[in-house]
């Protein structure tokens, strides 16, 4: 019964308006090919991403599967290179967009070493944190590595002696300086006090070199911080009274770096 329904809708109009012919056996399979008019159902379409493609006829006409033009654009380089810090064609590296750059902390701690140098004026500019903070975390881990936890009265000079030469500096110039350059300048004149920090790694400083090795260290940063905070503000004849709040500042960082600060509560 079912042979003969089914014979009945293969006999039917429809059935034969699609399927006029059954596929012949060993002839392979055309696809089929749009006509001229094929854009009408999708008007926005395009023939591909990039370049056109081949002449559009079937598998069976020539033996041959049709090419396809264009090529498709890649960034040069393997999968590494989404590890990178390049970034694309056009687009700043992603250093820069985080705000580091390694040119410039080399320019500014250079300035920090040899404090005789005349300072540029616009030195702080382009003021960043990515250096001090670096400066401040390696001071932090040397002292560490030498015996001394002092982390947390590291944050705690930095914060209140950052906050004090900056209401300072405001209240003795004219053009005044935001906090960020502040903080800048300390940490990257904070330089010298790493390498005494280094030192006592190996060496103890609770001694006359300890005490000699501080007050050198002491006496550099205070003179890069103070050098720099005159050429920007344009204070060279005050540059006394600025070196004098920022020596205390650098003193406290000398007193952590030959005392271990709290190691007799430690110890009770």
């Amino acid at each position: 019964m079912w042979q003969d329904t089914a014979s009945q809708y293969g006999a039917s109009s429809s059935h034969s308006q699609y399927y006029g012919q059954a596929p012949q056996q060993g002839v392979p399979l055309q696809f089929y090919a749009p006509g001229p008019d094929q854009g009408q159902f999708y008007p926005g379409s395009r023939s591909s991403l990039e370049g056109n493609m081949g002449a559009q006829v079937p598998i069976g006409q020539g033996g041959a599967v049709p090419a396809f033009g264009g090529n498709i654009q890649q960034q040069p380089g393997g999968w590494w290179t989404a590890f990178g810090t390049g970034g694309f064609e056009g687009e700043p590296p992603l250093l820069e967009e985080l705000g580091i750059n390694f040119s410039h902390i080399r320019a500014k701690s250079m300035t920090v070493l040899n404090p005789l140098r005349r300072v540029d004026e616009r030195i702080m500019d382009d003021a960043d944190l990515a250096g001090p903070l670096l400066f401040f975390f390696c001071f932090g881990v040397l002292l560490l590595l030498s015996g001394k936890p002092q982390f947390g009265y590291i944050y705690g000079f930095g914060l209140l002696g950052s906050i004090s030469i900056y209401t300072l500096l405001n209240l003795m110039s004219e053009n005044g300086i935001d906090a960020y350059r502040v903080v800048s300048v300390l940490g990257y004149c904070l330089l010298p006090m790493v390498g005494v920090g280094a030192i006592s790694v190996v060496v103890t400083l609770d001694g006359v070199l300890g005490y000699v090795l501080s007050l050198l260290s002491i006496i550099w940063c205070t003179f890069a911080a103070s050098g720099i905070f005159v050429a920007v503000l344009r204070m060279s004849d005050q540059r006394l009274l600025v070196a004098y709040p920022v020596a205390l500042l650098y003193g406290c960082f000398g007193l952590l770096s030959v005392f271990n600060v709290g190691a007799e509560s430690t110890a009770r």
